[in-house]
């Protein structure tokens, strides 16, 4: 239960690496994520250390967990450097090919039900209610007794730190409408949720059947239910400018890295999709496969992006530029491809992307427009 929740407020286009898994770990995007989590942007990317601008790991460990102040997931990653990185690198150029790389089978599991709905202003006010979509109310929720005036029933949830949370579902109103009420505020106010914050909501069949109603619903027959939360934008901790400089911090990001690779010992990351601007701990295979696509000034590309209810919405491009990103790191492919958006949209895209966020697309650019739906958008990769 817990790891489906925490994949829910991570995200659904939001991936991790598993225990055994050879993955590329690149420094600039670290700095990037520590520069988003401090709100600074360090005033120069130097290479210390004559440090490599890729490295392969093996990944040890992995921990899913969430802020206790913020619920901000993230994943805490044990990885260890890969001694023999020619063998290891020409193994996985062999597996790849242009084709996406099939998923590992997956065995049966116990039937979820969830939905994600983004908070509007009356939703996220502590003097209101929260209103839930019929059919989302249909598919998660457990069945009201209709013959109650009004449909009544309370809702015992847990989030990722195992809090309970009680909310008093009804069915009224002109329409009528879901409601949760009671309980409601005070998870608001716990949370701190503002308009423009997404709650989640899981249900877990524990028998795979949904059972008859009841006025108390914790588990048992009619499964556990789970909440969290995304925050549209994640609320910055203040720190204070003496505990980080600009020129210090990401030395400091980096020579824990630095040390594991010349000991061969390991090495933990913490990887934040809610503030990372891009995935820095890469699967070895994805990498060496965008490498053998061969991108070029003129090709068309296509980028997925998250958007509103976590929805998948794609983008398309043209590659305009090539080469490193920052000067002292020539032979980086981090962000090396800068790129032209087909449509012109209020929503920031990056000017430059990397090989592996991306991937090819045949049809013509076509004629600009404006993108008004979902202005929330994350990229992926």
């Amino acid at each position: 239960m817990y790891t489906e929740l925490w994949n829910l407020c991570a995200g659904p286009l939001v991936t991790v690496p598993k225990v055994g898994d050879k993955v590329y770990y690149f420094p600039q995007g670290h700095v990037e994520q520590v520069e988003a989590s401090t709100n600074q942007v360090f005033e120069q990317h130097m290479q210390p250390y004559n440090f490599p601008w890729k490295i392969l790991w093996e990944v040890m460990n992995v921990e899913l967990k969430a802020e206790p102040d913020t619920d901000e997931v993230y994943a805490q990653l044990t990885l260890l450097p890969e001694s023999n990185n020619a063998d290891l690198l020409s193994a996985c150029l062999a597996r790849c090919t242009i084709s996406e790389v099939p998923a590992a089978p997956t065995t049966a599991r116990p039937r979820t039900h969830s939905f994600c709905k983004t908070l509007t202003v009356q939703d996220a006010s502590t003097h209101g209610g929260f209103s839930v979509l019929r059919r989302h109310a249909d598919e998660c929720f457990p069945p009201l007794d209709m013959s109650r005036q009004p449909p009544t029933q309370e809702l015992v949830a847990k989030d990722l730190h195992g809090v309970e949370w009680r909310f008093w579902h009804i069915f009224r109103g002109l329409p009528r409408r879901h409601l949760l009420l009671g309980g409601w505020s005070d998870f608001v106010s716990a949370k701190r949720l503002v308009a423009g914050d997404s709650f989640v909501f899981l249900r877990f069949l524990l028998n795979n059947i949904a059972s008859t109603s009841s006025n108390d619903v914790r588990g048992g027959e009619n499964g556990e239910l789970r909440v969290g939360i995304r925050r549209a934008m994640m609320q910055q901790v203040n720190v204070p400018s003496s505990t980080i400089s600009s020129n210090s911090a990401h030395l400091d990001v980096l020579a824990t890295a630095w040390r594991a690779v010349n000991t061969g010992t390991m090495f933990t990351v913490d990887y934040k999709p809610w503030t990372s601007p891009a995935d820095f701990v890469v699967p070895c295979d994805r990498y060496m496969e965008s490498l053998k696509r061969n991108y070029s000034i003129g090709m068309r590309f296509k980028m997925r992006f998250e958007g509103e209810e976590a929805l998948e919405q794609r983008f398309t491009g043209t590659i305009v530029g090539m080469g490193a990103c920052q000067a002292g790191w020539a032979e980086s492919k981090w962000r090396s491809l800068k790129v032209r958006w087909d449509e012109a949209s209020y929503i920031p895209r990056p000017e430059r992307v990397s090989p592996w966020q991306i991937q090819p697309f045949t049809s013509p650019p076509p004629s600009i427009r404006f993108h008004m739906h979902g202005e929330k958008l994350r990229a992926l990769g």
